[in-house]
């Protein structure tokens, strides 16, 4: 519990008043891997902390063939955000892809301390613009970046990751096939 309150301090720092309340919202969940946060085709209703272990979003499409949309790994936010915000059926499930230690809060919760706490709501604010940020950030590299520069920066932003998880999770992320990925990482050897 800990390392949410020093991972939400960094991003917007909260009143001990404000601590009181929020703390106690929060329930300790382990998930083992191919355990979902939340599914597809649901209702959200939680939020969680990623104390620990590595989670990926993703859809599926028409063929049945899934696409990696995000990866989140120790210290992050994690929910289906767009089902919270609108009250519609998930689209993208949270899959653990390993070991993960949770701290997850109802939803419904933490918006009746956005009203009460200003400093609370500020960083509602803080958060929601960074993941909007990071939204535009991705759709920006599919567009413009050609499939090495995508891998480079992958390699960049999850360090050590590409060791952990099967191979085809990291070329749906970047959206290769696990043949181009392999061919990509050997011509990235060679150089």
């Amino acid at each position: 519990m800990n390392r949410l309150k020093i991972f939400l301090n960094s991003i917007s720092e909260l009143s001990e008043e404000t601590w009181k309340e929020v703390l106690p919202l929060f329930t300790k969940v382990e998930l083992s891997p191919g355990d979902f946060f939340v599914k597809e085709n649901v209702y959200a209703k939680k939020i969680a902390f990623l104390e620990e272990g590595i989670i990926r979003a993703f859809f599926t499409n028409k063929e049945a063939k899934e696409y990696n949309k995000q990866f989140f790994v120790d210290a992050s936010l994690i929910g289906a955000y767009s089902s919270l915000l609108t009250n519609e059926r998930n689209k993208i499930p949270q899959q653990a892809l390993s070991k993960c230690i949770l701290w997850e809060a109802k939803y419904s919760d933490i918006k009746k301390l956005f009203k009460k706490f200003h400093d609370f709501e500020k960083l509602g604010r803080k958060i929601a613009e960074y993941y909007f940020l990071e939204k535009e950030r991705k759709e920006l590299e599919m567009a413009l970046l050609n499939a090495t520069e995508r891998y480079l920066l992958f390699k960049k932003r999850f360090p050590n990751l590409e060791q952990k998880i099967p191979q085809y999770h990291i070329a749906s992320y970047l959206g290769v096939t696990a043949t181009q990925l392999s061919r990509l990482r050997n011509k990235l050897l060679k150089e």
